[in-house]
């Protein structure tokens, strides 16, 4: 095998097989630090790979995607959800002979820089952090400077801007970003009325009867629905949307599950106490700066304490955040 060949064969393959909307690899605007090729893998797959092997991906397992430390095995975390999306938006990409590559390292890395207990502790750092903080800007952060012992995973560019531009306010460069943008709404608010049935706060009968009707009655038939749909809407397109029908239908879910779920005292009963959690660390830090983790230490010395602090507890697991909780402000019995 001559050096290079197979990502030679793959980078023809994409040339003669995807869409002329697909992002070609050799048409990438690069890394801001170059690398030499790989002989195997694109370099879609290599920033797949590196996301794939940072800390910050094997973090999201231990951080919540809407119900709090849930009793139960079955319940979405952070990771999973990134799992799915990474399923659902793979399929459109594939249907629509995108680049699956590029939307695959997109979906993986999209929220890689979402605070511990979800939207919760991101509403925190938020209101504390001078200009605010946002999961996606958090996640380029993460990428472009916070991995790999504060050197990031110099990734390329077309992945970098997926990843900040994945919600529903960003405007993705690519189709691959714009796909990901849309597979991660399909996947959340589906999954999320999954985990809502199984901890009782929604039953089947509860759902907008218009959305049954539309999408399906349960929940493969209803991500069936939207991938189809999308992809049916979308063929030789550089957009990716539903049907107009279909558009108007998922913005009631949405708004039936913000009603229901997403702002439900019940779903929401810990909440009160994880933005507690995520108040104090943020204040005992922002006072105590030189306790932070030593990775964090040269953040503190150029951006300053804020920053060096919003940091080290967007980065925190639900299960970190409450140890370092205990131990910074509870008692401990004398020994």
């Amino acid at each position: 095998m001559e050096n290079g060949s197979v990502r030679i064969m793959r980078e023809e393959w994409e040339k003669q097989m995807l869409s002329p909307h697909a992002m070609l690899v050799v048409n990438s605007r690069g890394r801001e630090e170059p690398l030499p090729l790989c002989p195997v893998r694109t370099e879609f797959v290599r920033d797949r790979d590196r996301i794939l092997h940072s800390k910050s991906f094997r973090r999201l397992k231990h951080k919540t995607q809407v119900f709090l430390a849930p009793k139960g095995d079955h319940y979405r975390t952070r990771l999973t959800h990134t799992l799915e999306v990474t399923q659902i938006a793979r399929t459109i990409a594939r249907a629509l002979r995108l680049n699956e590559d590029l939307t695959e390292a997109i979906a993986m890395g999209h929220d890689l820089g979402h605070t511990p207990f979800g939207h919760a502790g991101e509403e925190v750092l938020n209101a504390l952090l001078p200009g605010g903080f946002k999961h996606n800007v958090q996640s380029l952060r993460v990428v472009e400077k916070l991995e790999y012992d504060g050197k990031g995973l110099n990734l390329t560019w077309e992945v970098r801007d997926g990843i900040v531009n994945h919600t529903s306010s960003g405007h993705p460069a690519t189709v691959e970003g714009k796909v990901v943008s849309l597979a991660d709404r399909i996947a959340y608010i589906n999954h999320d009325i999954d985990d809502a049935m199984r901890a009782g706060v929604l039953c089947e009968e509860d759902l907008p009867r218009s959305c049954i009707e539309t999408f399906g009655s349960t929940h493969a038939k209803r991500i069936n629905s939207l991938i189809i749909n999308v992809i049916e809407n979308s063929v030789d397109s550089d957009e990716i949307r539903f049907s107009p029908a279909f558009a108007e239908e998922f913005k009631v879910l949405r708004q039936f599950m913000f009603d229901r779920v997403y702002l439900n005292p019940v779903a929401k009963s810990e909440e009160g106490k994880a933005k507690g959690v995520v108040r104090a660390l943020y204040e005992y830090y922002f006072e105590h700066p030189e306790l932070l983790d030593e990775e964090y230490q040269k953040t503190l010395a150029e951006e300053g304490k804020a920053r060096a602090v919003a940091d080290f507890i967007a980065g925190m697991s639900d299960t970190y955040a409450i140890a370092t909780f205990e131990k910074v402000f509870v008692p401990k019995s004398w020994n």
